[in-house]
Parts: C-alpha cells; structure tokens; sequence
C-alpha cells in the first residue's frame, strides 16, 4: 500500500539543489579557462595591435602560425571529413558483417590513442621519406586523429534514428544509398556535424602529432604544403618552455586568438541546427 511522504517536497529540493551543484562544480573549470585565458592574453593583444595578427614571431605576431592552423584544419578536414562519413555510414550500415563489427572497434579504439604515436607513425611514412617536416606531414596526421570523431558520431547519430524510417524508403523503391543519403543523413545532421566539429576542433587544437610532422614556421607565412608549416598550439607549446616573460606573453595572446576561433566557429555552427523531431 502506498503511504505518502511528507517530507517528499523536502527530498525533490534537495536533489534538485545537488543536481544544480554539481553542474555548476563541472562547468566551472571551463568559466576559469576563459576568464583566465581572457585576463592574460587581451592585454598582450591589445598592446601589440594588429601586428600581433598579421606579424612574423619576430616582428611580435602569430601570423605564420594562424595561417599555417588554418591551412593544416583545412587539408585535414577536406581528406578526413568525408572519408569519415564513409565509414561512419558504412559501420552503420552492415553492423552483423565482420568488417562492419572490427571497423566500430577500431574506430573506438583510435579515439583513445595516443596522439604522440600517430605523430611518430607519419614520420615514419612520410617525414622520413620526404627528407623534410611538411603541412601535408602535419594534415595527414591530423586526418588519423579526427577520422574516429566523426565516424563514431556519424555512426551514432544514424543509430538513432528509427528504423521505420529506412524501411519506408525502401518501400518506396528506394535504392540503399538514397536511402543513406536523402532520408538517414539529413535526420541525423544534427549529430553528424557535432561529430565533425569535435573532430575538427580536435585536429585543430593538437600539438603532439605536429612535432614530429609540421616542424614549425614562424617567420614567414606557408607557400607550400610540401613545407614546414607552424600552428598556435605548436607555437604555444614552444613558448612556454621558454625563460623569457615576453614569450609567455605571445603564448597567453595566441591562446586567446585559438579559443575564440573555436568559439566563432564552433557555437554558431551548432545552434543554427535545428533538431530533427522523429
């Protein structure tokens, strides 16, 4: 027989209070990122101006590392990107198959490797070879890294979508591939491209794997993807190990200008998706 509570009000303000807590405890490191991130690096820009943008190392700038970022996202993302969505599609759509069953457990195991050993296996297979560190080095490292990201998300995001759907396509005559990509794939955009953000936001943001393939350029912007190319958090990385304030100064500046290209390009992207209703 059910008896009431009295004290249940109590119960539910109390877990709800915890609840709020604890999300406040987790969120909180992230606020101090910013705050900290913000104290420290808007003075440095501020005071150099835009040749802190645009500038060689040299001269006070990051501009060979900013464009070199952008250069290494960019290639990796163009390679990697939409032969991740193959195998995410692909691990979706046989997963009885063994290849099916081995590329999802592959795939989960890549995202916790060491990012420091995919560095030393490029340079292996290409650096060496090449004679030089190069951006192609640098991209193709990075195209292992953000691969099991958006192949698992994409894996996923499919995953959750009912399979009522898939069978009515096929009642519609449908062949598998249309399937895939005009009924699944725009249902499930929405985690897709989360997938492809953290994936991107993943390659963009590593350092390990470019010591051994980028190499680094600081005074002077990339002309060749067959070249050593430089990266903030290359640069970063290179700065703190160094005695001189006036480095760890460029460092908190750089850290700035590679959190809120993440934030421009990451919280737009994400909230213009509208949620698929199923």
């Amino acid at each position: 027989m059910f008896r009431f509570n009295p004290n249940r009000k109590a119960v539910e303000k109390g877990f709800l209070f915890t609840i709020g807590l604890l999300t406040v405890v987790a969120v909180l490191p992230l606020f101090y990122i910013l705050y900290t991130v913000t104290l420290k690096g808007l003075p440095v820009i501020l005071k150099r101006g835009t040749i802190f943008f645009t500038g060689t190392f040299s001269e006070g700038g990051i501009g060979p590392a900013i464009a070199g970022t952008f250069l290494l996202t960019f290639l990796s993302s163009l390679i990697g990107v939409p032969l991740a969505l193959m195998v995410g599609m692909y691990s979706y759509e046989n997963p009885r198959s063994v290849l099916g069953r081995w590329t999802k457990t592959l795939l989960e195991i890549m995202m916790e490797f060491p990012t420091i050993l995919v560095g030393i296996f490029v340079m292996a297979v290409l650096v060496i070879p090449m004679g030089t560190y190069s951006a192609i080095a640098g991209a193709f490292a990075l195209v292992i890294i953000l691969l099991p990201y958006v192949a698992v998300y994409t894996h996923e995001a499919m995953r959750g979508i009912p399979f009522t759907y898939k069978e009515a396509g096929y009642a519609l005559g449908l062949t598998r591939i249309k399937v895939l990509f005009r009924i699944l794939a725009p249902m499930a955009k929405r985690g897709v491209l989360t997938g492809v953000l953290i994936g991107i936001a993943k390659a963009a943001g590593e350092t390990a794997p470019l010591l051994f393939t980028a190499g680094g350029l600081y005074e002077s912007y990339p002309t060749s993807i067959t070249k050593p190319v430089g990266t903030i958090p290359l640069l970063i990385y290179q700065l703190i190990q160094s005695p001189s304030p006036q480095d760890h100064a460029t460092a908190w500046g750089a850290s700035l200008v590679l959190m809120v290209i993440f934030i421009a390009v990451f919280i737009p992207l994400r909230m213009s998706l509208k949620e698929v209703k199923l």
